[in-house]
């Protein structure tokens, strides 16, 4: 599994379509607030095009490509945070998933009612990053209260540097602003991610815009695109109603129908891509004659870890690692030939799996 992430925002905003499209799922849509209450799942297999290639090469039995776990949260609203509109449930939810995708509403549409009854992403965007702010303070709260009664009571001893980490946190979120944009030292990561907090989650903003892309020259989306800037953030424009209708098209038609549009890949692909940017990930391969393929880890992963990605005995009976690199084996067209041009790398524990790496692991139980 690459990773998991869920689709936020306010109501009839398109999140649903979006996750119709990205999943070619059937999640409810329609034009009212709390259509989805239990939120659906899909399981999406993350296009490459390497896969393609590697199969084109080694002719396995099968090719198995990475996926995504796409989760369809319910809209939130304003108050969810103390409940309103199921808030707790959905709030849940999102605290579950590694990514959030923010969907925000660029189209204007008369027959699809905003439930604020006009179209503004960025007033859209700062309600539900208030809402999670709120949910973390409350978070926060309680975690101070038994931080405290643990320094009475003569408790743990990093529990001092637990309570300036708490305080810093709620102080920066009480200014407004999502606790990834807090710098994090080396001592108070593990308890930083120990806490669950919503607005440490990478966030990948999504502008959901009219089928013919006009409202990207708008004033509407420069603010939009401002607003994500000033949080660091990604921002990515797409038609979910177009992603909707690429999602029932055979695969062997899909490449030409985004021809026609002038659009050199789906929305998917795109939202692939900027996914694994925004939670530093990265896909290694393996191939051979039973099976090719993708592997996700985390940027920094060895290549021990790596191979216990593929099964536990591997990681414990590591020997080396006998690497190519993609484009290597691309252009030359054989492994053979990579060996000839000695490309092929004998790597130990110490090597740092890379992305595009198509990897053999020699190991021995």
């Amino acid at each position: 599994m690459g990773f998991q992430c869920g689709i936020v925002g306010l109501p009839n905003v398109g999140k649903s379509t979006l996750f119709n499209a990205l999943t070619s799922g059937n999640a409810q849509v329609a034009n009212f607030p709390f259509c989805t209450i239990d939120p659906h799942v899909g399981v999406v297999p993350v296009p490459d095009s390497r896969l393609e290639r590697l199969t084109e090469l080694y002719r396995p039995k099968k090719t198995t490509p990475t996926f995504i776990e796409v989760v369809d949260i319910a809209g939130l609203v304003r108050g969810a945070s103390e409940g309103e509109g199921l808030g707790n449930q959905f709030l849940g939810h999102i605290r579950s998933v590694d990514a959030i995708i923010q969907v925000v509403r660029v189209f204007e549409d008369s027959d699809i009612v905003h439930v604020h009854g006009k179209v503004d992403p960025v007033s859209d965007l700062e309600i539900i990053e208030t809402e999670l702010i709120l949910a973390d303070l409350n978070t926060l709260t309680g975690r101070l209260l038994k931080t405290e009664k643990s320094l009475k009571a003569g408790g743990a001893k990093d529990a001092l540097l637990q309570r300036e980490t708490l305080e810093q946190l709620k102080s920066h979120l009480e200014k407004g602003f999502p606790a990834r944009l807090l710098p994090c030292s080396p001592e108070t990561l593990a308890f930083r991610s120990s806490l669950g907090l919503l607005t440490q989650k990478p966030v990948l903003y999504v502008a959901n815009v009219s089928e013919d892309a006009s409202d990207l020259s708008s004033d509407t989306f420069a603010r939009l695109k401002d607003a994500v800037k000033a949080r660091n953030g990604e921002l990515l424009s797409v038609s979910a109603r177009i992603e909707s209708e690429i999602a029932v098209l055979p695969v062997s038609e899909r490449k030409i129908f985004l021809d026609e549009l002038g659009m050199l890949e789906s929305g998917l692909e795109r939202l692939a891509r900027m996914g694994y940017k925004i939670l530093d990930l990265v896909t290694f391969l393996t191939a051979g004659e039973d099976e090719v393929r993708a592997w996700t880890v985390t940027q920094g992963t060895l290549a021990p870890q790596a191979a216990g990605k593929i099964h536990s005995d591997i990681e414990r009976g590591f020997i080396r690692a006998e690497v190519m690199k993609f484009d290597d084996l691309d252009r030359l067209g054989s492994e053979k030939l990579v060996k000839e041009k000695g490309l092929l790398r004998l790597e130990g524990k110490e090597y740092t799996i890379q992305d595009g790496d198509v990897v053999y692991f020699r190991f021995h139980v």
